[in-house]
């Protein structure tokens, strides 16, 4: 019995000298969200801290959004870090305000890009449009493929063209996984409008009546997921052409299968 006591006591000992090993190892908080230290001397409108931009891209850029401001009196402005950070202090150092929108590009996320945006501007780019920009250029495939300079330098150009054209919906432009998920599912929906359309009477070309009545799903499939968004982001004529392309092929493809599948006659 004592024995079996003592092996307790031992094992709860360990126990505790290791929880207070863990503790005195355990790193520290994270840094004060509030760093002016940090914060350059001089005024500029950009602080890269993580480093992404090269020193003549950060010269470019910040002539350019000095510019734009003077020309638009939109402020943009770009903080990157990666360890350490400035926290809000970016606030008082840069003026943030209504009319400001502040691009943080920290690439320890799943996602690069972060927006800090004025309640001037979500009147003109309203909040879906940040969701599909963070997830757009952001997103760690194209910050793999283009960088994280990329990453920065393309976002804020549609969201200068955007503020200068009195705003947007969607983010202006058509990549090209994009438009190959608007031709297939163009495609699909004139697969859809085909087999609807089939003949089922004696001496009947189009049944137009299925095709009425199945054609809130072909219409979703073809106009809302295949031309909406191609005319919403592009004034490109390509793009739309395929899409409509696809939809007819797609059509013509199940609208005559019956007739590939049907049995010749054979003479006796």
């Amino acid at each position: 019995m004592p024995k079996l006591f003592f092996q307790r006591l031992f094992v709860c000992a360990i126990a505790l000298l290791l929880t207070v090993s863990v503790w005195g190892i355990a790193p520290q908080g994270a840094q004060a969200v509030d760093n002016p230290e940090l914060l350059p001397d001089t005024p500029t409108p950009i602080i890269d801290l993580g480093r992404a931009l090269t020193d003549i891209q950060e010269d470019r850029l910040a002539e350019d959004l000095s510019n734009f401001e003077s020309e638009t009196g939109w402020k943009l402005r770009v903080l990157t870090q990666f360890d350490r950070t400035p926290g809000r202090a970016v606030k008082d150092f840069w003026g943030l305000d209504d009319k400001s929108v502040l691009l943080v590009a920290d690439s320890r996320g799943g996602n690069l890009l972060n927006f800090n945006v004025g309640d001037e501007v979500y009147a003109l780019l309203p909040r879906t449009f940040w969701i599909e920009l963070q997830t757009r250029y952001g997103n760690q495939f194209f910050v793999r493929e283009n960088g994280e300079d990329q990453s920065i330098l393309q976002s804020l150009e549609s969201v200068k063209t955007c503020l200068r054209q009195g705003g947007c919906q969607v983010v202006p432009g058509l990549p090209r996984e994009q438009w190959i998920l608007t031709l297939i599912t163009s495609l699909i929906g004139g697969v859809v409008c085909g087999f609807a359309a089939q003949p089922r009477k004696p001496g009947q070309l189009f049944a137009w009546q299925w095709a009425l009545i199945f054609s809130p799903l072909w219409g979703i499939l073809f106009i809302a997921f295949g031309v909406g968004p191609v005319v919403a982001r592009t004034t490109e004529w390509l793009p739309l052409f395929r899409n409509v392309i696809g939809f007819l092929l797609g059509f013509l493809v199940a609208y005559l299968s019956p007739m590939l599948n049907r049995p010749e006659a054979t003479e006796l």
